[in-house]
Formats: structure tokens, C-alpha cells, sequence
């Protein structure tokens, strides 16, 4: 089969990563590996609090893989994912050949932004002049209320 790059996120139970956090991580890299994948990167992403509880954790921990993997051998992955007591939720993603060094490097880096846009300090001016707007577009006249031709 083919051979093709893939993203995986995979959410960690916060408490087994901080009793843990070489072994569990390491886990992930080992599962991938087993089941034929040449790992190109493997990082901590986040932690932070689930919007909703997932296997009755509140919290969780993000970690970031970037991965090669024969193509039939995904089936495999994600049962092993399922298996695996560590993982609370997993999301493995082709990508597209043309993006694998970008995302890789991108990565290695830490994924901080190259550049930030930030807003001007007086964009609250901006803001009134919309709400100006607005009120003034309800109260447009268009001529045809009041008429008693």
C-alpha cells in the first residue's frame, strides 16, 4: 500500500501524564511505531480544561504527533488507540505532501506564530461609529410610512 503523512492530536488523561509524563508520552510514540509508523514529530501541544467531561476527566492533555504510516495500517492505529487506557480521545489526519515539511517545522518550533496582527489601541471608536450605523439604519425613513394618498 501507500505510504502517507499524517497529523495525529491525541488527548491524554491529565492525571496518568503528570504522574507520568515521559512514559505516557512515550507511549504514544511506541504505539505509532508498532504499528509500522516512522514518527517525524512528537510534542506536548496543551493542557487545559474540557469543555466537557470526557470519561469523567475535566482536564486534559494535548500532545502532538506528525507521523509516516502505510495507508491500510491506520485501521490498526486507531484500534490501538482505542485500547490504549492513556488516550481519552485521538484524531489522526492525512496531509497533504506539500505541507509535511511546513507542518513538521512548524512543529519542531514550538508552533509559535511568526508574526502577530494586533488591533489599534483606538479600534473602540471604530465601534461606535458601527453602533452609530446601525441605529441610524432602523431609523431610516423610506418614504413610504405616513403616506395618505
Amino acid at each position: 500500500m501507500t505510504r502517507r503523512a499524517y497529523e495525529g492530536m491525541f488527548l491524554i488523561d491529565s492525571n496518568r501524564y503528570a504522574r507520568d509524563p515521559s512514559g505516557v508520552s512515550d507511549g504514544v510514540v511506541q504505539m505509532i511505531e508498532k504499528c509500522g509508523g516512522e514518527m517525524l514529530v512528537s510534542r506536548l501541544w496543551s493542557e487545559q480544561r474540557l469543555a466537557y467531561p470526557i470519561k469523567g476527566q475535566r482536564k486534559g492533555t494535548y500532545w502532538l504527533t506528525s507521523f509516516r504510516l502505510e495507508s491500510d495500517a491506520v485501521k490498526d492505529l486507531n484500534r490501538a488507540c482505542q485500547l490504549n487506557g492513556n488516550l481519552l480521545r485521538h484524531l489522526v489526519l492525512t496531509v497533504d505532501e506539500r505541507l509535511v515539511g511546513t507542518l513538521v517545522e512548524h512543529a519542531r518550533a514550538g508552533g509559535e506564530p511568526k508574526s502577530v496582527v494586533s488591533r489599534p489601541a483606538d479600534d473602540d471608536d471604530d465601534d461606535d461609529d458601527r453602533r452609530r450605523r446601525r441605529r441610524g439604519a432602523d431609523d431610516v425613513d423610506d418614504g413610504d410610512e405616513g403616506d395618505d394618498d
